[in-house]
Order: C-alpha cells, then sequence, then structure tokens
C-alpha cells in the first residue's frame, strides 16, 4: 500500500480553500437582497433565502475539495494548470451571474449567462474525468444548484420582465 503525504495536500488545498472562500466572499457582497429584490416575483417552487447561503457554502466547500483532488491527480503540469484555468473561469462566470442579476438589475442577462456558468462547470467534470473520477463527482451538487437556479432564473424573467 502506498503511503499518503499529507503535505502534497497542503498547498493545493489552502489555495483552493482561499479562492473558494474569495470567490464566496465576493459574490456575498454583490448579491443584495434590498427593495429591488424583495420586489420580484417569485415562483411557488423558489427556495427560501435562508436556503441559498448554505447551499452555496456547501458547493464552495466541495468545489475546493473538487479542485484540490484534481490539481493532485493531474497527470502533468499542462493538466494542472489547466484546472486551475477552469476554475478561475468558472470563479469569474459565477461572480458575473450575481454582478448581472443583483448589481445590474438584469435577470433576463444573467439568464443568458447562467448557460455560460453551466457549461463551465460541465467542462470541469469532463476535463476533470479524465484523470480523477472523485473531483469530477464532487461538481455534480454544483451542475444541479446551477441548473436549478437558471430555471429559477428564467422564471423569474417570465413573471417580472421586461427589465430594462
Amino acid at each position: 500500500m502506498a503511503s499518503v503525504n499529507p503535505g502534497r495536500w497542503v498547498l493545493p488545498g489552502l489555495i483552493a480553500a482561499i479562492a473558494a472562500t474569495l470567490t464566496a466572499a465576493v459574490g456575498a457582497t454583490i448579491t443584495l437582497l434590498g427593495p429591488w429584490y424583495r420586489s420580484l416575483e417569485q415562483p411557488s417552487w423558489a427556495p427560501p433565502d435562508i436556503a441559498f447561503g448554505p447551499a452555496w457554502t456547501l458547493i464552495f466547500a466541495l468545489c475546493a475539495i473538487s479542485g484540490t483532488t484534481a490539481w493532485r491527480a493531474a497527470p502533468d503540469r499542462v493538466s494542472a494548470d489547466t484546472v486551475i484555468g477552469l476554475f478561475a473561469i468558472n470563479g469569474f462566470l459565477n461572480l458575473l451571474w450575481s454582478f448581472l442579476f443583483f448589481r445590474v438589475q438584469r435577470p433576463d442577462w444573467s439568464a443568458v449567462e447562467v448557460w455560460f456558468l453551466w457549461t463551465s462547470i460541465l467542462v470541469l467534470i469532463l476535463y476533470c474525468w479524465r484523470f480523477s473520477r472523485l473531483a469530477a463527482l464532487l461538481f455534480l451538487p454544483y451542475l444541479a444548484w446551477v441548473t436549478f437556479a437558471g430555471a429559477l432564473n428564467i422564471k423569474v424573467v417570465e413573471l417580472n420582465g421586461p427589465f430594462g
């Protein structure tokens, strides 16, 4: 049985945790649940606002674990750098959705952008699957949540549009 060197996981784990925490923190500062948001009609199946914090906390934790796992499992430097790049793109798209929906107050634009975010998660899953099934599988809750969020976003647009 091969021995596991915990030191090999410290730096990648720390970097992944910091990246996930920063993305979550910036996203939280962008997300304004003020009068404009409260005035939006929501579908009957929308979860209560209090559910979003725990859901995103779990998703970001799983992403940090997945990122660390994928980074360590990458067969070479190019693959590891690609994992980092794909995570960076995904983080940007995650923040862009919040910015478009909450700050620009354009759920119609965010309803288009969410599919770029969704695609970036699918690309991460497919890319990581080649060398880490665990890393890929840890993304499935994120993909499911963004699929649900995309459907919710589209319904908000239907119930409240047009915007702008």
